[in-house]
Formats: C-alpha cells, sequence, structure tokens
C-alpha cells in the first residue's frame, strides 16, 4: 500500500492510498491544498495549518491523516483510544480507532481507522477501494 508525507514544518499530513474510498471531501473542501489534477497532488502549503487540520478530519475512510510535528502535542493519541463504527450510505463500513483485523488467511494486521467493504466489489478485501462507486451499490 503507497503511503505518502506531506509537511509544512507544523504538521505533516500522510495519504495511504489503499484507503481511500474516492468521496473527493478534500478536492471538494479544500482545493487549494487537494488536487488530483497536480503532482504532487497534496500542496501541503495551500491554506493555513487549522484549515487542512479540519479538512483532513473529514476523510471518511481516513486515508488522509495528519499529526502535529510538535512531539508535545497528544491530539492524535488521544483520539485513537475511542472506537466508533459508522455505515456509510451506499458506501463502506467506517471504523474509527485502531483495529486488529484478522485476514481468511490467518494473517493479522494492526489497522487505524479502516474502511471496511460492503458491497463486495473491492479487489482488495476485507477494505473498500471505492468499488461501490462504480458497481452502484446502494444500502
Amino acid at each position: 500500500m503507497r503511503k505518502k508525507e506531506y509537511s509544512n514544518g507544523e504538521i505533516t499530513v500522510i495519504w495511504e492510498e489503499g484507503k481511500c474510498i474516492h468521496s473527493a471531501k478534500c478536492v471538494q473542501g479544500l482545493a487549494q491544498v487537494f488536487d488530483i489534477q497536480k503532482r504532487p497532488w497534496i500542496n501541503i502549503k495551500g491554506a493555513e495549518t487549522d484549515q487542512i487540520c479540519k479538512q483532513v478530519d473529514l476523510c471518511p475512510s481516513k486515508a488522509l491523516t495528519w499529526y502535529s510535528n510538535n512531539k508535545e502535542d497528544t491530539t492524535m493519541d488521544d483520539n485513537k483510544e475511542k472506537k466508533s463504527i459508522e455505515f456509510l450510505p451506499n458506501g463502506p463500513i467506517l471504523i474509527s480507532g485502531q483495529v486488529s483485523v484478522k485476514h481468511s488467511d490467518g494473517r493479522e494486521e494492526v489497522c487505524d481507522n479502516p474502511a471496511l467493504c460492503r458491497c463486495g466489489g473491492s479487489a482488495n478485501k476485507p477494505f473498500c477501494d471505492g468499488a461501490h462507486n462504480k458497481n452502484g451499490f446502494e444500502g
């Protein structure tokens, strides 16, 4: 799974490609930072840090996350303790928090904020890859 980091000195934004469900909340909400037509597609200096943090926090799959470069800031650590499960309309199951995922082949991995496929069409099961957008899943 491809993972990239972008830093402006205050924060680092992490993008994990395999978690992205293509909701486009990032692009629609802060186009001066998130532009899929450009390379790199994240311009970490395109907005104020607090705007970027707020927009990244809206990412439903948590393919985008951030952390403070200030070691004394524990905001992200506090959020990892809370867990919730949300069924997105016509989309994946979002699990908020760190969980252990046991695969059918016996492998086990620890995941932060996974988006699980519910349409059955993902090529990256059990994780969502956005296939629900193409196969017309409703639920």
